[in-house]
């Protein structure tokens, strides 16, 4: 029993961080969508924040409450990582530019791939650290 213990545990270890990876990148892709409909909808650019593009209390969205993303999401841990949001400053009352970072929450247990993106949509990757602009782009 300990010998199948061995082998699975380790196995369901490296399985947990590919879904948690996965999942980590297509919430990055789900942010940058929900930053065009919103850019589109509110004429203020980008979002804020990542609650403004959750769900509200009300049910007609709002700038503030855009509803575009779930409540998990918008409070930015998710399925083992966190994601950092950093608006770009705002010319003309208009957020042109963002940054995302989705970071493991516990590196090397929740994830080993640390993933940037901004508002170009494109999707970076680093297994040593935060990733940033100047990492490779991910695959697909």
């Amino acid at each position: 029993i300990l010998i199948i213990a061995a082998i699975a545990i380790p196995n369901l270890l490296r399985s947990r961080i590919a879904a948690n990876q996965a999942s980590a990148v297509g919430s990055l892709r789900t942010i940058n969508t929900a930053e065009i409909t919103y850019a589109s909808t509110y004429n203020a650019g980008y979002s804020t924040d990542l609650p403004s593009l959750g769900p509200g209390t009300s049910t007609t969205p709002t700038a503030s409450e855009a509803g575009l993303i779930d409540s998990v999401l918008a409070g930015g841990v998710k399925s083992g990582y966190t994601f950092t949001y950093t608006p770009g400053t705002a010319v003309g009352g208009r957020i042109d530019t963002y940054t995302l970072n989705a970071n493991p929450v516990t590196a090397g247990t929740t994830g080993t791939n640390y993933y940037f993106s901004d508002h170009s949509g494109v999707i970076r990757q680093n297994s040593t650290g935060t990733a940033s602009v100047t990492d490779s782009p991910i695959a697909g």
